[in-house]
């Protein structure tokens, strides 16, 4: 993961980890970095987080434990380039992340390509709970026909149940604010790209927070102890 590097492993992760689990610009890590000796441009530590974002979070998955059976989906707005866009989350019944996608665009081929990111990398639930919106709705019961078309278990699935309403979605709404929390110090994006790969940065965090993946050595690792392990 890191052949070809000027900088140890350990100074790449441990500046990654803390963009992206805490309130902290490139400038003030710059500035941090410099007290310990260590001197880095702020655009390479940016490089280093667009990098490496993707592939630990790709390691993480390999670990990720099953979600319930029960989703909530929502999305919240992020600015990139002065304009609103949109990322569409979904948690379980306890609280952990089932999935997430970046979009432009807030539409029904943004809602339905969330939805079978989702799909692919989990089974079926039993029931989703959406707000009032009648394109998310849309996209859950479009993709949910065409999974249980295109599926060859030769089981009897069952639709999914959806159930709207904007209050029972509170608990993915107080969980949007974590994300948000963490993207407010960021005063913007200025591409689709980078704010994609950043937010799931950004998203592997939370997810770590939740403890959602497994580490047969150490049951309760702390996100650094996580970080490590995932870049060893």
């Amino acid at each position: 993961m890191f052949k070809g590097r000027h900088f140890e492993p350990s100074v790449i992760v441990l500046c990654v980890r803390w963009y992206l689990a805490y309130g902290l610009s490139l400038r003030d890590l710059r500035e941090m970095m410099a007290e310990r000796g260590i001197s880095i441009d702020h655009s390479t530590i940016h490089r280093w987080v667009v990098h490496f974002s993707p592939l630990l979070l790709e390691r993480f998955n390999r670990r990720k434990r099953a979600v319930t059976g029960k989703w909530h989906i929502d999305e919240t707005y992020i600015r990139v380039r002065g304009q609103w866009m949109y990322l569409y989350r979904a948690i379980d019944s306890v609280g952990d992340t089932v999935e997430f996608h970046f979009s432009e665009h807030r539409d029904l081929p943004a809602a339905k390509a969330f939805f079978r990111k989702a799909l692919e990398r989990h089974d079926r639930p039993d029931r989703v709970v959406i707000d009032g919106s009648q394109t998310n709705r849309a996209a859950v019961v479009s993709c949910d026909a065409i999974h249980r078309l295109q599926d060859r278990s030769r089981r009897r699935l069952k639709p999914i149940q959806v159930r709207q309403s904007q209050y029972l979605n509170n608990r993915i709404e107080q969980d949007h604010r974590r994300i948000k929390r963490r993207v407010r110090p960021m005063l913007g994006f200025k591409s689709l790209a980078t704010a994609s790969v950043v937010l799931s940065g950004i998203e592997l965090v939370h997810m770590m927070r939740k403890r959602q993946a497994r580490f047969a050595l150490n049951p309760s690792p702390s996100i650094a102890e996580q970080f490590t392990i995932l870049a060893a």
